[in-house]
């Protein structure tokens, strides 16, 4: 699934709490997270929830992330931001707009501020991770 692909589907839904569910879903959908990578290397601080985020070798220089957590919707949360951000070079996460994203499909008003605090630790993990691989190859 695209960027674009997930807006449309939030706005799909006139209710926060479909929207909701439907992050619960896309939490679900993720494939579970290998044992080896449930370890201190790997965690998300910042978060109430355990999670576990893991940069992975792409095609072409791209990132690849695989994500778990404790949470439905936390686990949720991080099937969004493996929308916005898998399958970029590191200069495309870098230059992803998750402000604008969050805005368009709501988040931005529906997430407490814990949550939200901890959602954008798996942003800086992310983007971490492209930093890391851009000056790697410098």
């Amino acid at each position: 699934m695209t960027i674009d692909e997930l807006i449309e589907n939030f706005e799909l839904f006139d209710e926060w709490e479909d929207r909701y569910r439907y992050v619960i879903d896309l939490g679900r959908a993720l494939p579970p997270l290998e044992p080896q990578y449930q370890t201190d290397a790997f965690k998300v601080e910042g978060c109430m929830s355990q999670v576990w985020l893991v940069p992975l070798p792409g095609e072409g220089g791209r990132l690849r992330f695989a994500a778990d957590s404790d949470s439905a919707i936390v686990k949720g949360l991080a099937a969004v931001l493996l929308t916005a951000y898998s399958d970029k070079t590191p200069e495309e996460i870098q230059a992803t707009d998750l402000e604008s994203i969050f805005s368009q499909i709501g988040l931005d008003q529906h997430l407490s501020p814990n949550r939200r605090n901890g959602f954008f630790s798996m942003v800086e993990k992310i983007k971490a991770s492209a930093r890391a691989r851009i000056a790697a190859r410098d």
